[in-house]
């Protein structure tokens, strides 16, 4: 039977709620408890009889912490069924303070400023807190890191190896309060690596200690330096904790002729940010602002950058050589919707379909898979075969398809994958990955291995692969599980760059 298109995105509101639901292990009138509702409304907007309003909708996204998949569905909803109709018939305005029961530390309000001076970068963060949870605020912690060479992994690795940042050069300074009540912060390390450090800031200092206690408001801000040969072309946030505002900034001189622009990266996808960077000119510096009243929980929003001037700092010193006339790999991938590594979501274990409930759903994001499987074998030469996992289109579902070595055997699907058996006999051979295209890894895995699996009618079976098939297949289990095959290589294992792989086109050597 034929549905519109608003019934579909209805539909498929209804789906991701409830598979939000069941992963958090919910039913419906806990939901609606913790949503503030009556015990069976939850019950009537899974069954169609009520429709979400954008109140139940932000709400079911807060308790429920599902990276704005379930706000993204509405929205979908809300822009069909209002396209219809004159926005005066709009759902009455969302109480904007309302936060589940037991929520702790809440972000009212962020700024986050990027100033580039004196051969460096000056990194200075706002945020007024809100304490709506039960118990004192003593701590917040701070996490910073960087990547002078975010598209070259092993070389930037290998800088920060050689030029750790220290917290020596990083001056680091912080303070509670407002105004004359401002109180400096004493700070303490909790993880201290070559590129990147986590503190905690506490609500204390040599003259006592001043807690944020529950009800109580208050704004805290720190700063720190990097120099401009530990810093990349890119300055991004990471949304943690309920955030109601989030301004980002970035102030350069005006001679470096900066180009900015924003992304946006949630569980879902990774996309342009929604919503314009301004620009403005102050004696002489070039200084970009944008600004989202909605972020999600969860989300990172990075701006990136290239300077055009010829005073500007350059960013091409290290890193393999790349042939002028062509695109990197990885950038190919990326244009056709492979998320990169660095993705938070590529980390993440996928969340198992429930079947055959879920089978339409199933269906969908293979048969998805399936058409961007088609798209890359348009990009490059697989002779190896290929596989895709779902997380790696923004799917964060436990789904892969594998073309086999073979190209007249069919591909392989697997849903909700697991291994439950593997030979003693193994080799290692060179993989690569979709989503790190630009090198490849020495990797040791099975020759033979069993995988449990299931139908799209829920039934489970188990297949044994070997060889090169066995390979492919780990690969994309592994990825399911938020492992990548770097993760599975020797400590002091090299990456080889593609440039320098002598195996392209060639199949594995059994």
């Amino acid at each position: 039977m034929t549905t519109s298109p608003i019934e579909r995105a209805a539909d498929q509101f209804v789906t991701a709620l409830a598979q939000w639901r069941v992963e958090r292990g919910m039913t419906k009138k806990q939901l609606a408890a913790r949503m503030g509702f009556d015990p069976s409304y939850v019950s009537h907007v899974e069954g169609r009889r009520h429709k979400p309003t954008e109140d139940f909708a932000r709400r079911a996204e807060a308790v429920l912490g599902a990276g704005g998949a379930i706000w993204q569905r509405f929205q979908e909803y809300d822009e069909l069924r209002h396209a219809r109709g004159s926005a005066l018939h709009r759902d009455p305005p969302v109480p904007v303070q309302w936060l589940p029961p037991g929520t702790g530390l809440v972000v009212e309000r962020e700024i986050a400023e990027l100033t580039y001076v004196g051969g460096g970068y000056r990194c200075r963060v706002i945020r007024s807190l809100y304490n709506a949870g039960v118990e004192p605020v003593t701590r917040y912690l701070v996490k910073i890191s960087v990547d002078r060479y975010p598209s070259d992994p092993a070389g930037s690795n290998r800088h920060h190896r050689e030029n750790p940042l220290t917290f020596e050069e990083m001056d680091v300074s912080a303070m509670a309060g407002e105004g004359d009540a401002a109180e400096p912060m004493q700070w303490r390390v909790k993880l201290d690596r070559d590129a990147a450090k986590e503190l905690w800031l506490l609500f204390a200092n040599e003259r006592g200690q001043f807690p944020l206690y529950p009800g109580e408001r208050t704004t805290i801000e720190y700063a720190y330096t990097v120099g401009e040969e530990k810093w990349g072309q890119w300055f991004q946030r990471a949304v943690r904790l309920p955030t109601r505002q989030l301004t980002v900034r970035l102030n350069f001189p005006q001679s470096f002729e900066p180009q900015v622009w924003g992304v946006e990266v949630s569980l879902a996808a990774e996309v342009p940010v929604r919503s314009p960077l301004e620009r403005r000119n102050e004696g002489g510096r070039a200084i970009f602002e944008w600004s989202t009243d909605q972020p999600l929980l969860n989300a990172r929003y990075r701006l990136e950058w290239r300077f055009r001037g010829a005073d500007a700092p350059r960013y091409d010193e290290v890193g393999p050589p790349e042939p002028p006339a062509l695109p990197r790999a990885s950038h190919r991938m990326r244009g056709i919707g492979i998320i990169q590594r660095g993705s938070d979501l590529l980390r993440q274990r996928a969340r198992h379909f429930q079947l055959p409930r879920e089978g339409p759903a199933a269906r969908e994001t293979v048969t998805r898979l399936l058409t961007s499987l088609a798209q890359l074998e348009d990009l490059h030469e697989f002779s190896k075969g290929v596989g895709l996992a779902a997380p790696q289109i923004g799917l964060p579902v436990a789904a892969a398809v594998v073309r086999p070595p073979e190209r007249e055997i069919q591909p392989v699907v697997l849903l909700n994958p697991r291994v439950v058996g593997e030979s003693r006999d193994g080799d290692e051979q060179y993989e690569g990955c979709l989503s790190f295209f630009d090198y490849r890894g020495l990797v040791a895995r099975s020759l033979r291995i069993e995988v449990e699996h299931a139908r799209f009618d829920g039934t489970r079976v188990v297949t044994v692969f070997e060889r090169a098939l066995a390979r492919l297949i780990s690969h994309e289990i592994d990825h399911l599980e938020g492992r990548l095959y770097v993760d599975r290589m020797e400590p002091d294992a090299k990456l080889l760059p593609i440039a320098q792989y002598q195996q392209s086109g060639q199949p594995w050597d059994y």
